[in-house]
């Protein structure tokens, strides 16, 4: 009798197990998205990940999958987050710069993941919307194609602050990280239906230079020693600098007016890395007070955790640093993520970018997605069960870029091998080729050695986008809205628009200055 009774209840048990277990795998996950800003993507895999200590992105990495080619769809933090939450392509929401992206009541995933049935939180920065950033910032990238080289940034400088025992540097990150984990473990873990949370971070962005006034841009890198000792020294490198002669003129722009056309010395180049790599360990951080919650709480087996950044930093590559390049310290950004139906330890080598995430997050929560997106889900190529993709990834990426810094739109075609990259109309600034698998560093343009796969490469980029008619767009935008600004300020203007962050260079000329620009609105339509 006993035997049977021990028989019954085992089957029982057995029975509420294989249900729990068929539920567990069939429910709607939890869906956590931490974005930080200015993330060097290449740290997050092989190299990049012995020269900083990483240890909750190497654990993302080991229990789900990572992107090893994975882009932002625009080098700079807005129009970049404006691609992500909408979705879609730059060139069809118009972000072009970081004062003009996404509407106030524009349709995001989270609307989109709220309507049917999750409940949403965001927390953070989140920096897609119009109308914000200074006004120096705005008005260098109207008057990009100006011709005059100002410089518009503050040198990159290191500063080092605290003991080996600081370990909250950038305290407001903290805090909202903060805030994120009593959410979870205060609201998050009462909740009758699957959430949708999002942890929106500054750092590694480098801080602004408070020396310069309040309306600098970040060129200073902080961090403390106890972020420093994370970073291994030795596996720093210097990296080659083409000479100005042999830079491409919109490079060439870029790094004047980022202020990086003077003299460092190798002991400068290496502190703004080191700095920098120490600042992305203070990141990961922060990830893992994240995953270290969802953990205490029981519901990391239940959450898919996705952890990316708007762009990254060139600290230093090419003679430059900061973001509004194509070049892959710039434009590659990490994607890594881990969850319930994911695969461990996998790598995807396919190019994809961050319009991908929103068909993504709706593919994961088990909602159709919606036409008009311009990315695709990857939730096939991560996927335990094998899920075949309605409509599969193209294994190409498209990068645009239309703001300060660069005086030309800026495309970017990223597919199997090579990085194709042209500008404006594709006529009057020579494009750029680069073989990835052979020139990791990006300093051989193999453009001009190469004429057919340019053409071929150019062809497949017009079928995505018209990007002449893109950039004129750009152009007549530029200069209407700088005509608007202009006439805003009547008899101010000449004092205001010398005063802006690239003072000193516009004072050594003033009225050269102002004469280009006016030469420059001749001809507005």
């Amino acid at each position: 009798m006993n035997t049977v009774r021990l028989f019954v209840f085992q089957l029982f048990h057995l029975q509420t197990l294989s249900l729990y277990l068929y539920n567990t795998a069939n429910q709607r996950p939890n869906i956590v998205m931490i974005m930080c800003d200015a993330f060097d993507g290449r740290l997050s895999f092989n190299s990049g990940t012995k020269v900083v200590q990483l240890p909750f992105i190497a654990y993302v990495r080991q229990m789900g999958a990572v992107f090893l080619n994975s882009y932002t769809n625009s080098p700079i933090c807005c129009p970049s987050r404006a691609a992500m939450w909408s979705g879609r392509w730059v060139h069809l929401t118009q972000a072009w710069n970081n004062y003009k992206c996404l509407p106030p009541n524009a349709t995001t995933w989270m609307d989109h993941l709220q309507k049917n049935g999750y409940h949403t939180h965001s927390m953070g920065k989140l920096d897609y919307t119009s109308g914000g950033h200074s006004v120096s910032n705005r008005v260098e990238a109207w008057t990009r194609e100006v011709p005059f080289l100002l410089r518009q940034e503050g040198r990159p400088m290191t500063e080092l602050v605290g003991d080996a025992s600081t370990v909250r540097v950038m305290t407001k990150d903290w805090k909202t990280t903060d805030s994120a984990t009593q959410w979870i473990r205060k609201n998050a873990t009462a909740l009758p239906q699957p959430f949708a949370l999002y942890l929106g971070l500054n750092l590694p962005h480098p801080y602004r230079t408070e020396s310069l006034g309040p309306t600098a841009g970040g060129s200073t890198f902080r961090t403390s020693p106890f972020w420093l000792r994370k970073v291994s020294l030795e596996h720093i490198s210097v990296p080659r600098w083409l000479p100005f002669s042999e830079m491409h003129p919109v490079d060439y722009y870029s790094t004047v007016t980022k202020n990086c056309s003077g003299n460092f010395t190798e002991q400068e180049i290496r502190h703004i890395r080191a700095f920098y790599y120490a600042m992305c360990a203070e990141t990961d951080a922060m990830l893992g007070e994240v995953i270290g919650t969802l953990r205490e709480t029981g519901l990391l087996n239940s959450t898919v955790v996705v952890f990316t950044s708007d762009h990254g930093d060139l600290a230093m590559e090419h003679r430059q640093f900061y973001k509004m390049s194509m070049f892959e310290g710039s434009s590659h950004v990490p994607l890594l993520m881990m969850g319930p139906r994911i695969k461990t330890g996998v790598e995807i080598r396919s190019p994809v970018s961050l319009v991908d995430l929103y068909p993504s997050f709706i593919d994961f929560a088990g909602v159709r997605i919606p036409d008009g997106l311009s990315g695709h889900s990857l939730v096939p190529l991560v996927s335990r069960a094998g899920q075949s993709a309605s409509e599969p990834h193209p294994g190409w990426v498209l990068s645009e870029y239309h703001g300060c810094n660069a005086n030309a739109s800026t495309y970017m075609l990223r597919i199997g091998q090579w990085k194709y990259i042209t500008y404006s109309d594709g006529v009057s600034v020579p494009p750029q080729l680069f073989d990835l698998s052979k020139d990791a560093t990006e300093l051989k343009d193999l453009a001009s050695h190469y004429p057919g796969v340019c053409q071929h490469l150019d062809k497949l980029l017009r079928s995505v986008v018209d990007y002449p008619r893109v950039s004129q767009a750009v152009q007549r935008y530029n200069k209407q809205q700088f005509l608007v600004w202009k006439q805003s300020l009547g008899n101010n203007y000449t004092q205001v628009i010398g005063s802006l962050r690239w003072h000193m260079d516009w004072q050594k000329n003033a009225q050269y200055n102002e004469k280009v620009i006016e030469d420059w609105l001749t001809g507005l339509d």
